[in-house]
């Protein structure tokens, strides 16, 4: 697929542990030609983890996509008006942002990011991260499966000994997942084993 002239919406959640592998996925983006405008949620903005702090990813991001971060309501708010976003992602989407999302809250700059492009119709791809997809968020899950315009990010459990109800996407197919959803298919197999064992 030819992405020069596309814009992609690259949004962030706060699934911290997966930041580091999610850098190079966006790089891909911009590698293949494609202008990528990053969103990030309050949280990323605002924390320091074990996994990085909040100035260095802020960094990252500024440097791989060589554009200014989206990173409140307010900004992302014309996102909509002007249908800048061919296709939005959200990786990783936390449970969090699923659970929001699947029940129409639109309190932080990704979520309005999604909201605009589910008013215009347009892709939206979400790679989930959450350590509660086979617990209660599978229904949040299910509600977005069957959704309009809504694709995911092949996904499966990360850990089913230590951690039964995880699931995480397969972040290194985020632009193939979005490749598919701009010709209007999810990608397949939807269900993967992450991990061998």
């Amino acid at each position: 697929m030819n992405w020069q002239g596309k814009t992609v919406g690259y949004a962030l959640s706060g699934s911290h542990c997966t930041f580091a592998e999610i850098m190079p996925q966006i790089k891909r983006f911009v590698d293949a030609g494609a202008n990528v405008v990053p969103i990030v949620s309050q949280t990323i903005m605002t924390t320091d983890t074990r996994f990085g702090t909040s100035a260095e990813w802020q960094r990252k991001l500024k440097e791989i996509t060589g554009n200014e971060i989206i990173s409140s309501i307010v900004q992302a708010e014309p996102l909509g008006p002007s249908k800048l976003l061919d296709v939005l992602i959200i990786a990783p989407c936390t449970g969090n942002t699923t659970s929001k999302l699947a029940n129409a809250m639109t309190d932080g700059p990704v979520l309005m990011a999604a909201k605009s492009q589910m008013r215009n119709g347009r892709p939206l791809v979400l790679a989930i991260s959450t350590n509660d997809g086979l617990g209660l968020n599978a229904a949040n899950i299910a509600k977005l499966l069957v959704a309009k315009n809504v694709y995911f990010v092949p996904f499966g459990q990360d850990s089913p000994e230590q951690k039964p109800n995880s699931l995480v996407a397969r972040m290194d197919l985020c632009l193939e997942a979005c490749e598919a959803a701009l010709q209007g298919y999810q990608l397949q197999p939807l269900l993967v084993e992450r991990f061998n064992y």
